[in-house]
């Protein structure tokens, strides 16, 4: 991961550009001063005053933690505690666990619970009643609201449920128990292996843990996963069933991936018929940034595996679930018609029919994809200055003392962090004992084990904006006192 500033992206995260920023961060105190104690158990943020920068006399010059002397990095760790046991003693309830929307974002989406109410006319476009059963699939006028949200024909797709994370589960565990096309189930072999992109999604590596794969690390770089080694395992081990990718504003890097590497996906020839290629779209539309230059684009992947001569070697995963409501959303798989067909002689067995009200629900709350991208562009005016602020305190106590590195996302959900190897799981523990939750370190890893123990995931969504600057200053403080500990044990 790229120092701060160095990211082969614009300090917006443009893909493509090349910007180096030094910025000329010193030794410094940081002082958080609270007048409002309701503040400090997150109940408002309206009087807390933050006070960070020179508090000492002038500006020294730039200087890496690294650098210092043992007596240099003595004084600073005793400054430090103080401010840490200051704020214990505020008693703070802060969380940037999970990336999940906040009451601002969720208000967007009231007008879903008054478009269908007794009175309303329950028949989709077809006249089916929506109430019944019927139509398994998904009624055609959903098919194309989440077909142009996708990109993809909607023909292409199946509409499920409320979620991509259970249709994702659900054709792990099909695949486990019956196998992929007529190909032998996953449970009758010796051993299956799925590659693991990393840092990535905690939730995905729950699930091939769960069925008992045995999951392999692939570093991500900014482009993507390392395709060289993806190419090495799919194309030459047949025991390679899958692999799990988070293609744009990835989960939690915010990573996107490059032409090149989604050509190279769609142009695998995988020792194993089964082989396929888990794509999770979940952060398609979801921009930080209204102008085309601070938005990410991908290449499509269904075009480009049917252009390579592989329609069936992906399943591609969408849902609104940060559009919408999670949980009240819609989720749906697109693929090929070889493996939708596939999915549809499971389908008949487990279910007569989906939620067609919420289905019709969509629908009439957006009418069109351009209503759903003014929706997201108001999603994006709540989260754009969560984001902006964290990597604002970042730079300010982070940036210069080679203690620390840091994403800086065009969309998505998350900012990763890497701090010195072997710091993470104290940090996050120094984090919780002043009364900040963060994501458990190693989460971004399959088994939860990271082996330089040095990522953490930054949630910067849910909390309010003021109580996340506290949780941002928490954080830098907490890696500070961390690093210097850790270099203190050399000296």
């Amino acid at each position: 991961m790229e120092q701060a500033g160095t990211s082969g992206r614009d300090t917006k995260g443009v893909k493509g550009s090349s910007c180096q920023t030094d910025i000329g961060v010193v030794k410094r105190e940081t002082v958080i001063v609270y007048n409002n104690s309701k503040c400090l158990h997150g109940t408002s943020g309206s009087d807390f005053l933050r006070v960070s920068g020179a508090m000492r006399k002038g500006w020294e010059s730039m200087r890496t933690y690294a650098e210092m002397s043992k007596e240099e990095l003595l004084k600073e760790k005793e400054s430090l505690e103080q401010q840490f046991k200051e704020v214990e003693a505020k008693g703070l309830n802060l969380n940037m666990a999970r990336g999940k929307p906040s009451e601002a974002q969720l208000n967007l989406s009231n007008g879903l619970m008054d478009v269908l109410n007794s009175d309303s006319y329950f028949n989709d476009e077809t006249g089916t009643d929506c109430r019944n059963y019927g139509i398994g699939e998904g009624i055609p006028e959903a098919k194309r609201l989440m077909g142009a949200m996708s990109e993809v024909d909607p023909d292409d797709m199946i509409i499920f449920g409320n979620s991509s994370l259970n249709i994702m589960f659900d054709t792990v565990a099909r695949s486990y128990s019956h196998g992929v096309c007529g190909n032998t189930p996953w449970c009758k072999l010796d051993n299956w292996k799925f590659l693991c992109p990393v840092p990535g999604y905690d939730r995905h590596f729950r699930i091939t843990e769960f069925f008992g794969a045995e999951m392999i690390n692939i570093p991500m770089t900014p482009d993507g996963p390392d395709m060289d080694l993806v190419e090495k395992y799919v194309n030459n081990d047949p025991s390679v069933k899958g692999i799990w990718c988070v293609p744009k504003y990835s989960n939690p890097q915010g990573y996107s991936y490059s032409d090149e590497t989604v050509r190279r996906f769609a142009a695998l020839t995988p020792a194993a018929p089964d082989f396929r290629i888990y794509w999770d779209n979940a952060y398609s539309i979801h921009h930080l940034y209204d102008d085309a230059a601070h938005q990410d684009v991908i290449l499509e992947i269904l075009d480009e595996c049917r252009a390579a001569g592989h329609p069936d070697i992906v399943y591609k995963f969408i849902s609104t679930s940060k559009v919408t409501f999670p949980g009240s959303g819609l989720a749906a798989l697109a693929s090929s018609k070889t493996n939708l067909d596939d999915i549809r002689k499971y389908m008949s067995v487990q279910t007569i029919g989906h939620d067609k009200l919420n289905q019709l629900r969509h629908v009439r709350f957006f009418g069109n994809m351009a209503n759903m991208q003014a929706h997201m562009s108001r999603h994006a005016a709540i989260l754009r200055p969560k984001f902006e602020a964290v990597e604002e305190i970042f730079e300010k106590e982070l940036g210069g003392l080679g203690i620390g590195s840091w994403t800086k996302p065009n969309g998505g959900y998350f900012i990763s962090f890497d701090s010195l190897d072997g710091c993470a799981k104290a940090i996050v523990a120094k984090c919780s004992d002043a009364g900040v939750k963060l994501t458990p370190a190693g989460a971004t890893f399959p088994y939860g084990k990271d082996p330089h123990d040095s990522n953490i995931r930054i949630a910067p969504s849910f909390p309010p904006l003021e109580e996340l600057k506290v949780a941002a200053d928490v954080f830098t403080m907490a890696v500070k006192l961390v690093s210097i500990d850790k270099l203190l044990e050399t000296r």
